[in-house]
């Protein structure tokens, strides 16, 4: 979220991916740029700091350049269920650095979002089916970026004992409901936000707080710049069937209570 939440990325990342020997990590850019969308600039500076794909969400074209710069970066994944004849993609299966086959795909829900989305359920549905994890991939990761609690959650178990982890974005909240579900699937319904929480879901407080109390508009968000907290989650997999063994929540630094391995 913002610059402070690329700066805990980049100054966090690397160290992290050496100190718990991190064969993949998946990272969401929606609101990297400003708070809104991703721009190609910092799209670089995010996998540069080790990230190995980068998801979007609801604002993946905020930022105009996204429109080409995702059809040149495959590393870079739109959602699955966004508009036919949207560029980029909404899943690729990477190679990890030990050569293992990893399912990423993205998806939007419709609940209390601005506009409804083709369905987001047939849509993964047709992945996975395609995908058969523990057969053709050894793990698969479904980021769900939708509003809902209740709509993550029906995701996760949709996809329980299809993915290794079905993980929600979107709401900027941490939440403290990391689980393994009752067929494997690892599941997290939101992994938070990388960003300021001195703030409103990232954004500096007073326009927000304007807003809310007043129902005026005055001047637009802008995205707190404190010390972030980068928020998310852990997952190991068993390389035989994909299922998660262990999940574990992620906050290190800035103002939330700390979690890590």
């Amino acid at each position: 979220m913002g610059r402070a939440g690329r700066r805990a990325v980049s100054e966090n990342l690397p160290r992290l991916r050496d100190d718990w020997r991190l064969d993949f990590v998946v990272v969401n850019g929606e609101n990297a740029s400003s708070g809104a969308g991703l721009s190609a600039a910092h799209a670089k500076l995010l996998l540069e700091a080790g990230a190995d794909c980068v998801t979007l969400g609801d604002h993946s074209f905020d930022q105009k350049e996204m429109l080409q710069f995702i059809e040149t970066e495959p590393r870079i994944l739109r959602p699955l269920n966004f508009a036919k004849g949207a560029p980029g993609r909404g899943h690729r299966v990477f190679s990890d650095r030990r050569g293992r086959k990893i399912l990423v795909t993205q998806v939007l829900g419709n609940v209390f979002m601005k506009r409804a989305f083709d369905d987001p359920f047939s849509a993964i549905d047709t992945v996975l089916r395609q995908h058969v994890l523990g057969g053709a991939v050894q793990a698969a990761l479904v980021d769900v970026h939708c509003e809902a609690t209740s709509e993550k959650m029906g995701m996760g178990h949709f996809c329980d004992g299809r993915a290794s982890l079905v993980v929600g974005t979107h709401t900027h909240v941490p939440t403290g409901d990391a689980q393994i579900l009752p067929k494997g699937t690892g599941f997290l319904t939101d992994a938070g936000m990388c960003g300021d929480y001195n703030s409103v879901i990232g954004m500096e407080k007073t326009e927000p707080m304007r807003r809310f109390v007043t129902g005026m508009a005055k001047s637009r968000f802008t995205p707190a710049l404190e010390e972030a907290t980068l928020s998310g989650v852990f997952v190991e997999t068993d390389d035989r069937t994909g299922k998660a063994i262990d999940i574990r929540m992620i906050r290190q630094g800035g103002r939330l209570q700390q979690a890590g391995l």
